[in-house]
């Protein structure tokens, strides 16, 4: 299906002519579709602007879904990826500031989680079927897969959705595609969530992996300081050994079963711990 000029415009920046004047503003035109013309209102004009005069506008709908130009330069365009706040919530979905009078509308059904009021989160533009700008959260196919990282940099992102089937997908620096799998979620996450981690993979495709941890030996070092912090303000007793079930390790250290074997083993051969029937002992 073909496009007409103003489907093409909306939600970009493009350099218009003024075409003439009228008491409510000036009336643009691209120079090429003679049955398009649309108002930039007189609080957007300068007063040394011209008929003949390029000027480069912004085109969105207003409150009355009329197309209109505006010069102020919006937070996000079609096709770009940004984070917004969150201005309003109503019943029908949430609105978000994006640098202009009226705020972006971002349904219901394209929240990838209920957002609030203050919240910041990714989004990028769509038009949806009634022909006005909306915000969708849903923003995967549109981060890049070209970043600078290599394995093991560290990096840092935005959580913007997760699922049960592959874990937490990020945007590293809110631009490139990566994921954080659920052997890698060490913690509760939640999406809007702001996470520093290391590049465990770069993918053929050019998507990162992701972990919250250290590379093994230097995370094996946090996690036996960490858990033997937590035995010396226990007293020297924590009731945790190698049968205690992953979920409740997980719950109390935020670390996976086997890094706490290994924690716990460094510890032993540091002589620092002793590990009985019912838990752990300081020595």
């Amino acid at each position: 299906m073909t496009m007409n000029t103003e489907q093409l415009l909306l939600g970009t920046t493009a350099n218009l002519y003024v075409l003439r004047f009228s008491r409510f503003g000036v009336y643009l035109g691209s120079g090429t579709d003679r049955n398009f013309e649309v108002l930039l209102p007189n609080n957007q004009v300068s007063d040394s602007l011209e008929k003949g005069d390029k000027i480069d506008v912004f085109l969105y709908k207003d409150s009355e879904d009329r197309l209109i130009a505006t010069t102020a330069v919006p937070y996000l365009q079609m096709g770009e990826v940004a984070a917004l706040k969150v201005k309003d919530i109503t019943n029908i979905g949430a609105f978000l500031d994006w640098g202009l009078a009226k705020d972006l509308f971002l349904p219901f059904k394209e929240q990838t989680a209920r957002v609030r009021m203050g919240d910041t989160v990714l989004v990028t533009l769509y038009i949806d079927k009634s022909e006005r700008l909306c915000a969708t959260m849903k923003i995967y196919d549109y981060l890049s897969c070209e970043s600078p990282y290599k394995k093991g940099d560290k990096v840092h992102g935005r959580i913007y959705e997760i699922t049960d089937s592959f874990g937490c997908f990020v945007a590293v620096d809110d631009e490139f595609s990566a994921l954080i799998p659920h052997n890698e979620m060490t913690r509760e996450l939640k999406v809007g969530e702001e996470v520093d981690a290391r590049v465990k993979e770069v993918t053929e495709e050019g998507k990162l992996t992701l972990s919250l941890q250290e590379k093994v030996k230097v995370q094996m070092g946090m996690d036996a300081d960490r858990i033997y912090s937590r035995l010396e303000e226990a007293g020297g007793y924590l009731p945790f050994h190698d049968k205690t079930s992953p979920e409740i390790i997980k719950r109390e250290f935020q670390i996976s079963k086997a890094a706490f074997k290994r924690a716990i083993g460094r510890l032993m051969k540091q002589k620092k711990i002793q590990i009985k029937e019912d838990g752990i002992h300081r020595l």
